[in-house]
């Protein structure tokens, strides 16, 4: 989808990008903007890192099932093109945040059930695709696939970044990461947003804007309402800071 007005990276189980890529749904509703979904794996781009050192316990369980959620994808990709990748982001995602957690005393196997054929069949069906993609998801081979649309991104934004990344105006825009969202505009709204965040990317000497202190994000899988305001925490590299590192 070379003609695409906007290249949207993702990776499926991150809360962030979700969101984002929703305003982005929005957004191509107000605007009439056609989106090419591409990915980028937080495993992938954590490969280098000690996961017991950086992150929350439960996070290398998430980041592996986003991996083998993505094989699946690229997979569909190649077998049914662009249209299967849309449905499949936009039902991966609200499977996973949109509806409540399965067992929300046990987070980590929470995270890893998303990477079983158990939780993904169901998805396959849903979205008028066929159950064997799934085979994919123990299989690396599609791994060369998904690293080369995150190094594609990462080409343009550089490496100190996560999900979502969104390149504008393909292919001669730049891309961003972010903007990290949690919670939606109002309806209608979603475009006049998107007007100001283009605007900072047409100007070639912005660079970022960036806060660690965020909103829970607005998601009935983290056990927010819809119309309600998740408590403030603070976030670094992607995920909420443990209490060692604030002293």
């Amino acid at each position: 989808m070379a003609s695409a007005d906007i290249r949207f990276y993702f990776d499926p189980v991150c809360p962030f990008c979700w969101l984002t890529s929703k305003w982005i749904r929005m957004v191509q509703a107000e605007r009439d903007l056609s989106v090419d979904w591409r990915f980028i794996s937080l495993r992938l781009i954590n490969e280098h890192i000690d996961y017991d050192a950086h992150f929350p316990p439960e996070y290398e369980a998430g980041h592996t099932a986003g991996l083998r959620l993505l094989r699946v994808v690229a997979r569909a990709r190649e077998k049914h093109g662009a249209e299967a990748v849309d449905a499949l982001q936009a039902a991966l995602g609200a499977h996973i945040f949109d509806t409540p957690p399965a067992d929300t005393s046990d987070d980590r196997a929470d995270r890893e059930r998303r990477g079983t054929r158990e939780f993904l069949e169901p998805i396959l069906r849903e979205v008028d695709l066929p159950d064997d993609l799934a085979d994919a998801l123990d299989d690396p081979s599609w791994d060369d696939a998904i690293r080369a649309d995150g190094d594609e991104a990462l080409a343009l934004t550089g490496k100190d970044v996560g999900t979502p990344i969104i390149h504008f105006e393909p292919p001669d825009g730049v891309a961003f990461f972010g903007p990290v969202m949690s919670r939606l505009p109002e309806p209608g709204r979603a475009g006049e947003v998107w007007d100001h965040v283009i605007g900072l990317a047409r100007f070639p000497g912005f660079a970022e804007l960036k806060r660690s202190l965020r909103e829970k994000p607005q998601l009935v899988g983290f056990g927010v309402a819809p119309g309600t305001v998740g408590a403030e925490e603070d976030w670094h590299g992607g995920s909420r800071r443990q209490r060692s590192e604030r002293g």
